[in-house]
């Protein structure tokens, strides 16, 4: 014999919501709203009205037909089932609930009506036991009590939803963002990295293929180059525009500062400026790269020097590939030997222009204010070797010292 009433079809019904929750993945909050049961009502609805046509199939009652020719849609048919229906059954409050409920609650949950289910009995909970009143009394009572309460529980979290639902949000919105920023700021960063990696390559190969900085400076080296020099040169020998130009030399001015492992390199000629650069290949050994400085910014007259720093006689020599800086087609690739003396340290240097020395000595004017506030002035402009009285210099810059890309026995003068 099976259990009745309010106890038969709360349980029911709570196996009809598992179901229904599992197969749909659709929570059905159990409390007073009877919207909460409205999809699983419809679901029942579909079984409740075949019942006229399923007894013998699925061993359930009778049930008549419904002959009603109006409003055939839910929930207007003889045996929908509705979600009120549902909510008070599930509170208790239908002490004798309808058998066509009951039977699509067996039908929905075992596949099979309530008499066939109490031939079978495939759960024993269902089964009416053999108790006394007061006992059968307190198991509906303990059962309806805890669907009250079941249902108490899922009110008070849908409220609690609704009520941190706004905060919940917007924690959740940024987690998000949170999540999504850092996802971006992860590409951006491995985006800069490979960068960095592509960048880094290519400057090594750059450096190796140039050969660019190939020699760590010592203190002691740099001590030794860096600072204020003269350099002396015989370029104006092979002008073959300058008729005097027999023995014809000139001194420049160079300001070399150390930067980053190599040396800026600025020089002062009589005529035009020079700026380049100078890096250390080995011990002692450094190359100078300079070019004519012009405000354009291209590259004019470009010259390469090679020099040791062991001196001869306070003298460097240097051999440079250069120009002899004469005027349109006659500027002509050279080999010069060039001499470099080196004042001193520190200080700056000034160009004087636009002055009445200028005019007067009809020369380059230069100043180098020295660190401790004194100044010496350099006039650069052409002269004559032998002027200079310095037979170490004389040996070191005169006509020897240049070689011509191309032989040309007129060039070079070997007397006045």
């Amino acid at each position: 014999m099976l259990k009745k009433g309010k106890e038969e079809i709360i349980y029911l019904l709570n196996k009809c919501i598992e179901k229904f929750q599992l197969e749909t993945g659709k929570d059905i909050i159990q409390n007073t709203n009877r919207k909460n049961y409205e999809g699983l009502a419809i679901a029942l609805s579909e079984i409740s009205n075949q019942l006229p046509y399923t007894s013998e199939k699925l061993g359930h009652q009778s049930y008549e037909a419904d002959n009603n020719n109006g409003n055939s849609s839910y929930p207007f048919r003889k045996y929908d089932i509705t979600g009120g229906q549902i909510k008070d059954s599930l509170l208790g409050l239908v002490a004798s609930p309808r058998p066509f409920l009951v039977d699509t609650c067996y039908i929905y949950v075992y596949g099979m009506g309530r008499q066939a289910f109490e031939l079978n009995l495939p759960d024993d909970f269902l089964v009416q036991k053999v108790l006394a009143d007061s006992s059968a009394k307190d198991s509906l009572s303990l059962l309806q009590e805890n669907q009250q309460l079941k249902m108490k529980l899922s009110e008070w979290e849908f409220k609690s939803s609704q009520h941190h639902g706004p905060l919940l949000l917007r924690i959740k919105k940024w987690k998000i963002f949170s999540g999504v920023s850092l996802l971006v700021l992860v590409l951006i960063g491995y985006y800069f990295y490979l960068t960095y990696q592509q960048n880094d390559s290519q400057w090594k190969e750059l450096k190796s293929d140039f050969n660019l900085l190939p020699y760590t400076v010592t203190d002691a080296e740099r001590s030794k180059l860096e600072g204020i020099w003269l350099c002396y040169t015989g370029s104006p020998q092979a002008r073959i525009s300058d008729s005097s130009r027999y023995h014809k030399v000139v001194a420049n001015l160079i300001e070399i500062k150390y930067k980053n492992g190599y040396f800026v390199y600025n020089r002062y000629g009589a005529s035009f400026n020079h700026i380049g650069y100078i890096q250390f290949e080995s011990p002692e050994i450094v190359s100078i790269y300079s070019r004519i400085k012009n405000d354009k910014g291209d590259v004019e007259s470009p010259r390469h020097s090679l020099m040791s720093l062991e001196s001869h006689e306070g003298y460097l020599t240097a051999i440079s590939a250069s120009w002899n800086f004469d005027v349109g087609n006659r500027n002509r690739i050279i080999g010069i030997r060039e001499v470099y003396k080196k004042l001193g340290q520190g200080g700056r240097i000034e160009e004087v222009i636009n002055s009445v020395e200028n005019a007067s000595c009809q020369c380059k004017i230069i100043k180098w204010i020295k660190d401790d506030k004194t100044v010496a002035t350099y006039y650069l402009k052409n002269m004559l070797l032998d002027a200079m009285k310095d037979a170490e210099l004389l040996k070191l810059i005169n006509e020897k010292s240049i070689l011509l890309k191309d032989p040309d026995e007129f060039l070079l003068k070997e007397k006045y």
